[in-house]
């Protein structure tokens, strides 16, 4: 095979990046229809793709390496330390419940479409010309973290996990089938606002309170400084640089003779778990940690995308994965339909509470928009509780189903 004809980090870095910036500017620029239906996520995972199996860049390369060990925790606690949980209770009250419960649907809906899967695809089942692959378990536990938190959580479970491109491949179209079907639904249910409202029982003065009580939120932020960013950069490098040495020191654990707890998920859990205890602190106040939280998870996207061997794809697995993602979804969906009417929660709520799992930050907004204006700020906070729990429970997804398998 042929010496790719970009292989230095520098220029492989270069590459990954220059695609990230790409997609955002044909999409800011032109803004085509088409990226209403096929977000910027889908192409610079996609682009990178076609470029490494081309043998314009390698599939393994320093800069590879460099995004795996260092990119991916320094995202995590850029993403996870501006969480505002009691923001995010304090306007949607009891709606916080229904997004949990959405979680925890997303959870045991993976499980259980995990099992439905390997029933009709082995010998012993049904046998469908769709099988799935045996450590498909890694697939979904990558796509519950985008469907519990978003794309960081995507693609911290699949690191954790220790997925392959074939996997991250499988998630990322599910993801992008399922969610085309289930944001229109979510943004049609307004129609359905008053009927859903009285078989719910939804208190007469609930959709007030939440208006005055997101009116009296405080959603500035200040500008960045050089001494801001010194502080995020210690606080990102310092947690990373703790999480990374006692991961390695950790011993693995093992369950029934499966390992489900390995080095690379202990990276994931502590610095899930330091992110988050920083985020009680004033540290949540610092400017900018989102914004470059999100340029790293995009760049590390692609790093991801540039190493999948079209080659090692099976378009029969892709078919039998997305037929069971559609199953998934509606097992999260009769999850919070059973907790708006357990907690009592308006139908504007339940959709902004739905779109903070399945489609994160990027998503919950516009559905808040279609819905209710006023609850915007709300849904972004109701999306990084989703980003907090996501590492959590899209690595305990991936683990049950490895169990089950």
């Amino acid at each position: 095979m042929d010496a790719p004809l970009i292989e230095s980090p520098a220029g492989v870095m270069t590459v990954l990046v220059s695609v990230v910036a790409f997609w955002f500017w044909l999409e800011k620029t032109t803004r085509w229809k088409i990226f209403n239906y096929l977000p910027p996520l889908i192409f610079i995972y996609a682009t990178p793709v076609l470029l490494s199996n081309f043998g314009l860049i390698p599939f393994k390369n320093g800069a590879y390496d460099f995004l795996r060990a260092y990119g991916l925790p320094l995202f995590i606690v850029l993403m996870l330390i501006k969480v505002d949980v009691v923001g995010a209770v304090r306007i949607m009250g009891k709606g916080v419940f229904v997004m949990l419960i959405g979680s925890i649907g997303v959870v045991l809906g993976g499980v259980l479409a995990y099992a439905l899967g390997q029933l009709i695809t082995t010998p012993e089942g049904f046998a469908l010309q769709f099988p799935l692959p045996e450590d498909s378990w890694k697939a979904f536990g990558t796509l519950s973290g985008s469907w519990i938190g978003g794309t960081g959580n995507m693609t911290a479970a699949h690191a954790a996990l220790d997925g392959t491109g074939e996997h991250m491949t499988m998630a990322a179209a599910a993801d992008q089938l399922v969610y085309l079907i289930w944001l229109p639904i979510l943004l049609g249910s307004k129609a359905f606002a008053e009927r859903f409202n009285r078989w719910a029982r939804v208190p007469a003065d609930r959709i007030e309170m939440m208006d005055k009580a997101a009116a009296e939120m405080d959603h500035s932020e200040q500008a960045p400084n050089m001494i801001s960013l010194l502080y995020l950069a210690l606080l990102a490098l310092g947690i990373t640089w703790v999480s990374m040495g006692l991961s390695v020191s950790l011993p693995p654990v093992a369950i029934a003779g499966a390992t489900v707890i390995s080095a690379s998920t202990w990276l994931i859990l502590l610095v899930t778990t330091f992110a988050l205890i920083a985020s009680a602190t004033p540290a949540r106040t610092l400017p900018a940690a989102q914004p470059i939280a999100m340029a790293i998870i995009y760049v590390y996207v692609a790093r991801i995308g540039a190493t999948m061997d079209l080659s090692d794809a099976s378009l029969q697995s892709m078919g039998a994965f997305v037929a069971m993602a559609y199953v998934w979804i509606f097992i999260h969906g009769a999850f919070v339909l059973g907790g708006a009417w357990l907690f009592r929660v308006d139908v504007h709520t339940l959709a902004i509470a739905s779109a903070a799992n399945i489609g994160g930050a990027a998503s919950a907004p516009i559905v808040a928009a279609h819905h209710r204006e006023s609850l915007v700020p709300a849904s972004i906070l109701m999306a990084m509780i989703g980003y907090a729990l996501g590492n959590y429970l899209a690595i305990l997804t991936g683990r049950l189903a490895q169990l089950l398998g």
